[in-house]
């Protein structure tokens, strides 16, 4: 939706600066200098360091310092000091906001490269610099207040988009539930207990837009911090009276004759509750049903034997043999986590991932950088566009396929090929002269056909422990006693599957009932279609976060991807009230027109690469679970509904 006057603004921009010169200089040490030089223009109101010798060079993720030679990092922290001193001894008074050409100058700026003008309203928004939360939902017509209170929403899911959905909602005076299934909120958050469980986006556009937290104590937090950020969240912004815990959503049921939906829920006890709502949305997310491939003999084994995602605690690992079948993204932070435990540590791997060099992913956060966040008038907001826009679209080429390229089974272009040395040789560093764990680690297939995982090295450090052993042979049967791989027993006390998700059963158990009986499910089966991800023909008044061909697989983050949605479900929402209407409901040739462009251009993608199979495809090798479309125009798309897309009623 389009700004609107009298939206409220977020938490002051920045705290009072009352500490010593020398203090200040010491936290300084810890600056990111390209953030930190635009709260220098922001405190002085001086633009001429855009003009100076010292200019950050191109962003890479992770890349705080603009590749800036440490002479010249020292001269911004000479001239910073000072410019903070005279901010601190003038009241901590801010020079006014810069006019958005400047603002654009200072993107390009921070990020060495020019920064599209089709990026900039974008941009504004993630940093919010006025101190406005942007995607806040204000009413544009007059709705009665009895009119919003009466409209009933029920969200299914508490996770990051259900937290979302209720802050909106609670925004617009709209009634809503939020039936969460869990015991506590989190989503991901609440069932991903597993020792090393975390985040693999930057914590600080982790978050979201309007609530940023600069407490992290990590750069890319732990499962419990990230729980308790969302459960903050959820108290401030006055969803919790609104969440029902330990309550399932066994159906929703569309009632044609009332335009009504009926959503059945179960709490723990076995206790049924027949809601009547006017909109359902779900919440529920792509990757939330445990799936253990069905091995043969897996009812005999002997001991313990548990998903990663529904990980059993009471099980000490210390002095026991442990088996953690997979390689991806979960067994990726679980290995390093618990090697230090196991007697012994098998993993079973199917293949190889690739992985991006990111020395920070365990890193603590200095409490110096949260001073700085805190304290420096927008330097947390230029932080989070440093992050963000090296997440954005620059990665989006070297994805897709070139059909001149002469090595395909490699690479699908030559950027592709660029990455794929850079981290091979990322890979061949960490292995000391060991070429037989080489072969089984560095993957055949091209960079980005599955998911990319961040890498500090402990992974393989994991796996070249005396006490570990990695192996590639696949699994033939599940014994008594451990894992039986072709002839070889390997005995194990405890099973670990980090195996996935069934990502492909969209919605599963719920059972989803649109107009004249149609059964979700089964129109979808495990070719999902809906515009935008977030609304299906035959379904009036039902929408989806996170729903299919959503999943951010080359850019931005879950947060962004939600906020857009959420915004764009509030103006669907909006319209229905404001013109006195009872449904609203995506048509056929919207809906096939999305994803025919959709396919057409999924299909130019590495993900579609036919050398190797990924969670991302479906059963006839079509991708059905990733955003294709540069971040920029999915933002545009969903800012407003095009309301010729819809049938009202």
């Amino acid at each position: 939706m389009p700004n609107r006057a009298g939206k409220p603004s977020l938490r002051p921009a920045s705290e009072p600066i009352t500490e010593s010169d020398e203090f200040i200089e010491q936290a300084l040490r810890h600056a990111g200098i390209p953030a930190l030089m635009m709260s220098m223009i922001h405190m002085s109101g001086d633009n001429s360091l855009l003009e100076g010798k010292i200019r950050p060079n191109t962003a890479i993720l992770g890349e705080i310092q603009g590749f800036l030679p440490m002479e010249q990092r020292d001269e911004v922290r000479r001239q910073a000091l000072e410019i903070i001193k005279r901010y601190r001894d003038s009241g901590c008074r801010m020079a006014p906001l810069p006019d958005k050409s400047t603002i654009r100058r200072m993107m390009s700026f921070v990020v060495g490269e020019e920064v599209p003008e089709e990026y900039v309203p974008l941009m504004l928004e993630e940093m919010n610099l006025d101190g406005v939360d942007s995607r806040s939902f204000h009413w544009r017509g007059q709705v009665a207040k009895q009119q919003r209170q009466q409209f009933q929403v029920v969200v299914i899911g508490a996770g990051v988009g259900g937290i979302l959905a209720g802050i909106r909602l609670h925004q617009a005076g709209i009634g809503f539930r939020i039936f969460e299934k869990n015991p506590d909120l989190g989503g991901t958050w609440y069932e991903n207990t597993y020792p090393g469980a975390r985040v693999d986006t930057p914590n600080y556009f982790y978050c979201y837009s309007f609530e940023p937290n600069h407490d992290w104590s990590q750069y890319y937090s732990t499962q419990p911090e990230l729980q308790a950020y969302l459960r903050r969240c959820a108290d401030r912004y006055h969803v919790s009276p609104h969440l029902q815990l330990n309550t399932t959503v066994v159906a929703a049921s569309y009632d044609e004759s009332q335009q009504l939906w009926r959503v059945t829920t179960r709490q723990s006890d076995g206790t049924e509750e027949v809601v009547l709502a006017n909109a359902v949305i779900s919440a529920v997310g792509q990757l939330n049903q445990p799936r253990i491939p069905d091995f043969p003999g897996r009812e005999r084994f002997r001991g313990p034997q548990f998903h990663s995602a529904r990980f059993q605690h009471q099980h000490p690992l210390g002095g026991r043999r442990v088996a953690v079948v997979g390689s991806g993204a979960s067994a990726f932070q679980l290995v390093p986590a618990i090697v230090d435990q196991a007697e012994k540590l098998k993993v079973f791997q199917r293949s190889p991932v690739w992985m991006f060099p990111n020395p920070e992913y365990h890193t603590v956060v200095p409490d110096a950088v949260k001073w700085l966040l805190k304290h420096l008038p927008c330097y947390a907001r230029w932080y989070r566009f440093l992050l963000f826009w090296p997440g954005s679209d620059g990665l989006l080429p070297s994805l897709v396929m070139d059909p001149e390229w002469p090595h395909p089974e490699r690479a699908v272009c030559e950027l592709n090929d660029f990455a794929r040395i850079n981290m091979t040789q990322w890979i061949e560093s960490q292995i000391h002269d060991n070429p037989a764990l080489r072969d089984k680690v560095v993957p055949s297939y091209p960079p980005f056909v599955k998911r990319m995982l961040q890498d500090n090295g402990s992974w393989l450090t994991a796996l070249q422990k005396d006490n570990a052993e990695l192996i590639t042979e696949g699994i033939t049967e599940i014994t008594e006693r451990g894992i039986l791989c072709g002839d070889t027993l390997h005995e194990v006390d405890i099973i670990i599957y980090a195996t996935g998700f069934d990502n492909h059963n969209w919605l599963y158990p719920l059972k989803v009932s649109g107009r004249e009986g149609r059964v979700l499910a089964r129109e979808w089966g495990d070719e999902p279609k809906a515009n935008l991800g977030i609304t299906v023909p035959g379904f009036p008044n039902f929408f989806c976060i996170y729903g299919p061909a959503t999943n951010l697989a080359h850019a931005g983050s879950l947060v962004f991807n939600s906020e857009c949605q959420v915004r764009y479900i509030m103006g669907c929402l909006e319209k229905l009230l404001a013109d006195g209407r009872q449904t609203i409901e995506c048509t056929e040739a919207a809906n096939e027109d999305y994803n025919r462009r959709l396919q057409d251009w999924v299909s130019q993608l590495v993900w579609s690469h036919p050398g190797t199979g990924s969670w991302y495809k479906n059963s006839k090798g079509q991708v059905t679970s990733n955003l294709p479309w540069r971040l920029v125009d999915y933002w545009k798309w969903t800012r407003e509904p095009d309301f010729s897309q819809y049938q009202l009623r």
